[in-house]
C-alpha cells in the first residue's frame, strides 16, 4: 500500500483542507485508506451479516400508492419493508420475539423516523409477523442478501 502512495502525485499543502493535512502524512495517510478499502465490502456481504433487534411497526393504508424512498408506490398488501442503511432490495428475515412468526421481506423504504425502532413494515407482513393489534413488537432482523432483480 505504502508503494502505491509514493507513487501518487501530492498537492500543494496550500491546496489541502488544514483537516486533510493529516491523509497526506504518508504512515497515517496509508493506513487511512488501506482502512477505508477494506471497508469497501460488496452490498451483498454488507447485508448478510448485520441482524438487529428492537421495536418494528408496520404501516398501511395511509401511504398506499405514494412513492417509497426506493421510487417504486407503497403496495400495503406487498411484503416490503423500510430501513434506515439497508440496501434497497435486500431480503430481511423478520422474527416477532413474542410468537416466533417469521417472514423474509424486501427493503423498498427509508424508515422508521421513530428513534427508538429499528424498521417498519406492511401491513400484510404485519399479519403474517401477527401484530397487527399490537402496532410494535420485539423483532430480530436477519438480512438474507439481494432479491431478484424485479420485472417492470
Amino acid at each position: 500500500m505504502t508503494s502505491l502512495m509514493a507513487r501518487l502525485p501530492r498537492p500543494p499543502q496550500s491546496l489541502l483542507h488544514p483537516a486533510r493535512r493529516l491523509l497526506s502524512c504518508r504512515p497515517v495517510g496509508a493506513a487511512l485508506t488501506a482502512l477505508a478499502l477494506l471497508s469497501l465490502q460488496p452490498v451483498d456481504a454488507i447485508a448478510r451479516t448485520e441482524s438487529a433487534s428492537g421495536k418494528i411497526a408496520w404501516y398501511g393504508g395511509k401511504f398506499a400508492g405514494r412513492k417509497t424512498a426506493s421510487g417504486e408506490r407503497f403496495d400495503p398488501n406487498a411484503l416490503t419493508m423500510a430501513h434506515k442503511t439497508l440496501p434497497f432490495g435486500t431480503r430481511v428475515k423478520v422474527t416477532n420475539r413474542q410468537n416466533g412468526r417469521s417472514v423474509v421481506l424486501r427493503v423498498n423504504d427509508r424508515g422508521p423516523t421513530q428513534p427508538d425502532r429499528i424498521g417498519d413494515v406492511s401491513r400484510a407482513a404485519a399479519e403474517r409477523l401477527g401484530m397487527l393489534k399490537a402496532g410494535v413488537v420485539e423483532a430480530t432482523l436477519e438480512p438474507q442478501g439481494r432479491a431478484p432483480a424485479r420485472r417492470r
